[in-house]
């Protein structure tokens, strides 16, 4: 979708107020009621909540639901990206926002500065496109599953608070990896790299060097308690050379991205995934570059791998020995004692994790095929456009939480003893 922030200067407090209340009660409503809304926003009058909610469906931020049985909105991706930029502003974290510098497979890329000029990176998850093979098996899962209303949007935030996590924690203890600034719903604020993505290397002053750190970052993950899951040439962006410092011996002029999939090494297909990155590294190696070492059992060097070395690459049992629980720590997926409300973005990362690698099948039965890759081919598959419309939901899915709000509605009007709220702020019965 296309990001528009332009209306943005012309929204009152107000309006704000009455979005964050569409959001709040999107936690555990479908359709949020107008009466809930006017609650939640603390409107004194409900005039002023309707002329607000008017002006923001104007703006597409909230939208009304066809065939609903009551009056109710519900929140738009643009209007979770309001939130999230009046947040970082308030926070003066983003003070201005340039153009897209690249469109993901479930994100989207721009360039921003803060308030002294500073160029950053902005990262706006967009989970849900329908470049997914698997993206309607994933919605029907999420509406039969989930009992709070768990969507598309929400994963998105999950996804962004996961990675933001990930990279926090991963560049407090040194790694290769872009600084994180901030984080609000489904946006993080990061460093800007200076490079380009290693898709498009070519040819490299010492590619033995190369090949050798990112192994040994593979490696160093893993003993971390991690593993990337998506460690390819697409999420690995090479320096310009004027970039690189000269007096850090430890700046090899890579930064490994895009974190959101990581695992634990305890997850039951760690194996798998470690092998997985490994052999991403060695084909892009082998066929774009011309790479290929093999096991030298005359050398005794096991501190790396390639030319040198006795290993030519990593394995996940030899190599593996944990020095570190970052997994722990950022509670990652496959690790024992995780948030209840993860499983959800763990089932859809999984699903990502499977659509990649029936895309990867593809693409090497088309090589084996005889079919070329050219570069603007690469170009093309490395960035994946989605439609902006969207399935109506039956009545049926919404009959259950349709009696809910009802029931909610007839007591904010009654004034009832038996509704509460909840620490979440949401308004819940009590039988």
């Amino acid at each position: 979708m296309k990001l528009d922030i332009s209306h943005m200067r012309y929204m009152t407090a107000d309006d704000f107020k009455v979005l964050q209340a569409v959001e709040q009660g999107s936690k555990n409503h479908e359709i949020v009621p107008t009466t809930l809304i006017h609650q939640l926003s603390g409107m004194r009058s409900m005039s002023g909540t309707n002329r607000s909610i008017s002006d923001l469906a104007k703006l597409k931020l909230i939208s009304k639901v066809r065939n609903a049985k009551y009056d109710g909105y519900r929140l738009t991706y643009n209007g979770i990206d309001y939130l999230a930029f009046h947040s970082m502003l308030n926070r003066n974290t983003v003070y201005s926002i340039g153009g897209s510098i690249g469109v993901g497979k479930e994100s989207d890329i721009y360039k921003v500065s803060d308030k002294n000029g500073v160029e950053k990176v902005m990262k706006i998850h967009r989970l849900g496109r329908t470049s997914f093979h698997t993206v309607r098996n994933n919605r029907d899962y999420l509406k039969k599953n989930s009992k709070n209303g768990v969507n598309w949007m929400v994963l998105s935030r999950l996804a962004a608070n996961k990675e933001y996590q990930f990279i926090t924690m991963l560049y407090a203890k040194g790694f290769k990896v872009p600084e994180p600034f901030d984080n609000s719903r489904h946006v993080i604020i990061m460093e800007l790299i200076r490079g380009f993505p290693m898709r498009r290397l070519r040819k490299h002053k010492n590619l033995p060097e190369l090949y050798n750190n990112l192994m040994k970052f593979i490696v160093k993950l893993g003993c971390s308690g991690l593993i990337h899951c998506d460690f390819n040439e697409f999420n690995i962006m090479i320096k310009d050379e004027s970039e690189i410092d000269p007096n850090d011996p430890t700046d090899v002029g890579f930064v490994v991205i895009d974190f959101p999939q990581s695992i634990s090494i305890q997850h039951k297909d760690a194996e798998y995934y470690f092998k997985r990155d490994v052999d991403c590294i060695r084909r892009f190696f082998k066929k774009k570059l011309k790479y290929e070492p093999k096991d030298d059992p005359s050398m005794l060097d096991t501190d790396g791998f390639g030319d040198g070395y006795r290993y030519a690459y990593p394995d996940f049992h030899r190599d593996i020995e944990r020095t570190d629980n970052l997994d722990e720590l950022v509670q990652a997926s496959g690790y024992s004692k995780k948030h209840p409300g993860d499983r959800y973005l763990e089932d859809a990362m999984e699903d990502m994790r499977n659509t990649e690698e029936e895309q990867e099948d593809d693409q090497e039965n088309d090589e084996e095929d005889g079919e070329d890759v050219t570069e603007d081919d690469e170009d093309d598959n490395d960035e994946y456009y989605y439609s902006e419309s969207e399935e109506e939901d039956s009545e049926e899915e919404y009959d259950s939480q349709e009696e809910e709000n009802e029931r909610i509605i007839e007591a904010l009007s009654s004034g009832v003893g038996n509704l509460k709220m909840d620490k979440m702020g949401n308004y819940i019965l009590e039988d």
